[in-house]
């Protein structure tokens, strides 16, 4: 009886032992199993909070586009900023004089497109009335498309109509300035009071983490996240002034007006994926119709720009910055049109950044597993 009771007494002390040990490994001590009305709740509620966030972000275009666009440039000016840091300057004098450089390098920019853009838009008449003559007989040949001599004498883009309604465009566009000034002084305010404070709110996020472990990831994303701005924009800009003399020197060469202004367009038009060289392309095609008489001819800059954008982007760009910021690119037109229509022009041109940003994340948060062995196939 007393070995039997001492077995038992074992048997119930290891059980005991062994629930123990399993009630230390899950945090919950009853497991409850979801049912597909649970699953479907929980994807409602994450479903109703995505569309209530777009719906937020698209009515707040406003104020958060160009917040957000201080903030991106500031995180690409991080680096820059620390090097003006540590050579004694102070953060707020340090945002002064970045936030100066940046306002005058978009001064120049606009300065230089101002008069060739006043010249075009007084020649826009004449330029449709000759496109259109010079693209109506091809066009005719397609007896399909119905097309005629008076096709483009009627309709609201002729360019008589256009002319007739130019009042309503010049007061459309002054609806439009007020606007975008106010936008511009939010962008502007932003980003001085962002990276004259970037090193205390960036403390302050750290701080916000209770444990050690999480703040050394913050500390990692934050970092990440400059560096991978930083060195995308600084490797960009170089390769797509390449671009810009290689156009420069093609549209001299292809005899079109104002190859210096052309090589500008390409730069700044790089900067926007699958939009930038598809516009820039378009651009240069009918340049060169207005320009030549001969097909090949009028068409040769355009297959030259595009032919050098290609390169550079599917084999110099990869080739330099390596894996380590490849995005994928159907993630990268995805993100285009997204943000293309929530923000428009502006989110075209944070489409990529934000990408980036978001990929970091990523890259940091998830785990990295183990390689993998490539199994024969």
């Amino acid at each position: 009886m007393n070995e039997r009771a001492n077995g038992s007494g074992i048997n119930r002390e290891g059980m005991e032992r062994a629930l123990k040990q399993k009630q230390r490994r899950s945090p919950y001590r009853v497991q409850v199993r979801k049912t597909a009305l649970d699953l479907a709740l929980i994807w409602a509620v994450i479903g109703i909070f995505l569309i209530l966030a777009v719906s937020a972000v698209y009515f707040a275009a406003s104020i958060l586009m160009p917040i957000t666009l201080a903030i991106v440039v500031g995180l690409i000016l991080g680096v820059a900023a620390d090097r003006l840091g540590a050579l004694g300057i102070p953060p707020m004098a340090t945002a002064v004089i970045l936030s100066s450089l940046f306002a005058l390098m978009l001064f120049f920019i606009a300065n230089t497109l101002a008069t060739p853009l006043v010249d075009l838009a007084g020649e826009a008449p004449a330029m449709a009335e000759h496109t259109i003559e010079r693209v109506r007989p091809f066009l005719e040949r397609f007896r399909w498309l119905h097309v005629t001599a008076t096709t483009f004498r009627s309709g609201p883009v002729t360019p008589e109509a256009l002319i007739e309604h130019t009042g309503t465009v010049l007061s459309t566009l002054a609806t439009r300035v007020t606007p975008a000034l106010l936008q511009g002084l939010i962008f502007f305010g932003a980003l001085v009071f962002f990276l004259g404070s970037r090193l205390a709110l960036r403390r302050a996020l750290i701080v916000a983490f209770n444990d050690r472990a999480r703040r050394l990831a913050a500390i990692r994303i934050i970092n990440a996240i400059e560096q991978a701005l930083g060195f995308y924009f600084a490797t960009a800009t170089l390769l797509y002034a390449m671009v810009g003399v290689l156009m420069t020197v093609i549209a001299w060469g292809g005899g079109l007006q104002m190859p210096g202004l052309w090589g500008l367009f390409a730069f700044l038009s790089s900067f926007l994926p699958y939009l930038g060289i598809t516009l820039m392309t378009l651009a240069l095609a009918i340049a060169g119709l207005l320009t030549h008489d001969g097909l090949m001819q009028a068409l040769a800059p355009a297959l030259a720009f595009f032919v050098v954008h290609a390169v550079m982007e599917n084999l110099v760009t990869p080739a330099v910055m390596g894996r380590r910021l490849e995005i994928n690119p159907f993630t990268v037109f995805v993100a285009i049109v997204f943000w293309t229509w929530m923000w428009g022009a502006i989110g075209a041109v944070l489409a990529v950044p934000l990408s980036l940003i978001a990929m970091t994340i990523a890259g940091e948060v998830m785990p990295r597993g183990p390689a993998q062995p490539k199994l024969p196939g």
